[in-house]
């Protein structure tokens, strides 16, 4: 009996050390393991915040992201049997009439024999071509759907290297994607079919494969560029990507909802670029613009009195027609050179009324001259 008391107190007091320490500490742990503790996590005070330039970005993107669609294409290319194979692209466009007209790259739908454009809502909607432009990479297509939300597009004539701006597209398939840089450049710049982009936006903003056809936005969230191209050696955004500025895009639209395709203006002539020996050599007033060797009968030019040349000489072994108007500024704008006539003509639609000055002999003088649309293989000027 005197045994069993001590046995006893000693098992009374090993079972409240037991229900004590499990209490307080929890289950026992093997030898080696280290004892949990309760993780201690610093919490916001509040509602997420955002500055003023947060802010506008996010505004910038609820305000455009409804109208931006990806558009997938599906052209037939032919395999080494000469059978027919499927391939699909895809590109980036915006919403701009409540009719469902969508905006975007010539490129974008080049070829294909299929287009579907997918909402930011997700909907999916069989899309058809209203209009193309090949020479300045931009096309019109449309879908059929309700409660669209159109963009609303801006004014590119008064941009400004350093300002602010904003690509949403969907790059490598990724819908909705915003990006931000700024106004690089404005510049002209040759595309990769060998047309020219007359003052085009140069920006750092990311632009991918998937983001053509897409808009390049203000702080406002106006459209005042369509995202067309890069510049990269490896195909991927390298912080020199180019937006065709949209005010040349406004220029056509109208032409390629109605009409299908864009009416050219034309002054109906045959022209050569003056240089400063040319010049010289033909006993010029100035030393530069373009030398009109011949006017199209019944055309533009021919119609508004101004003349061609009427003596052959040669530049080389090319023969020329010399004598004609020299002309030297459309519009109070210096035309130094076909390229800045051809560049003249692309901010013009036919039926538009220009102010031609040129030199007749040593006397200067305004002409005015109402273009007419270039027919079928007829040079731009």
């Amino acid at each position: 009996m005197k045994l069993a008391r001590p046995v006893l107190i000693g098992l009374v007091l090993a079972a409240v050390f037991y229900v004590w320490t499990s209490h307080h500490f929890g289950s026992p742990s093997p030898v080696g393991w280290v004892t949990r503790q309760p993780v201690e996590i610093t919490q916001a005070a509040g509602p997420q915040t955002f500055d003023s330039e947060e802010q506008n970005n996010i505004d910038v993107y609820k305000r455009a992201s409804p109208a931006v669609v990806n558009i997938t294409s599906t052209a037939v290319a032919f395999d080494f049997f000469y059978g027919p194979v499927p391939q699909e692209g895809q590109g980036s466009g915006f919403i701009i009439d409540k009719q469902g007209h969508i905006l975007t790259n010539y490129h974008v739908v080049e070829n294909a024999r299929q287009l579907e454009v997918t909402l930011s809502n997700r909907k999916k909607y069989t899309a058809t071509v209203v209009g193309l432009d090949r020479s300045h990479d931009l096309a019109v297509i449309q879908i059929k759907a309700p409660n669209l939300t159109p963009i609303v597009l801006g004014d590119s004539k008064s941009l400004q290297v350093g300002q602010n701006v904003y690509a949403i597209g969907n790059p490598f398939g990724l819908s909705g994607t915003m990006t931000k840089g700024m106004v690089s450049s404005i510049r002209s710049v040759r595309t990769p079919e060998g047309a020219y982009i007359d003052e085009a936006i140069q920006t750092d903003a990311a632009i991918n494969p998937g983001n053509s056809g897409g808009p390049l936005l203000n702080n406002r969230g106006e459209v005042i560029g369509i995202n067309t191209m890069i510049a990269s050696s490896v195909g991927q955004s390298a912080g020199i990507g180019f937006a065709i500025p949209v005010n040349a895009a406004k220029a056509v639209l109208n032409d390629l909802i109605t009409v299908g395709r864009v009416r050219r203006p034309s002054l109906g002539i045959r022209s050569l670029p003056i240089g400063p020996e040319l010049a010289q050599e033909l006993g010029l007033p100035a030393d530069y613009g373009v030398l009109i060797m011949k006017v199209t009968p019944g055309g533009a030019a021919e119609r508004a009195g101004l003349r061609g040349g009427s003596q052959q000489a040669y530049l080389g072994n090319i023969p020329i027609l010399v004598g004609g108007d020299l002309i030297v500024a459309i519009d109070g704008q210096q035309v130094g050179d076909t390229q800045d006539l051809a560049n003249t003509m692309n901010s013009h639609r036919a039926g538009d009324t220009v102010t031609v000055t040129i030199y007749r002999g040593q006397k200067k003088a305004d002409v005015k001259v109402t273009l007419e649309e270039a027919r079928g293989g007829e040079q731009r000027a």
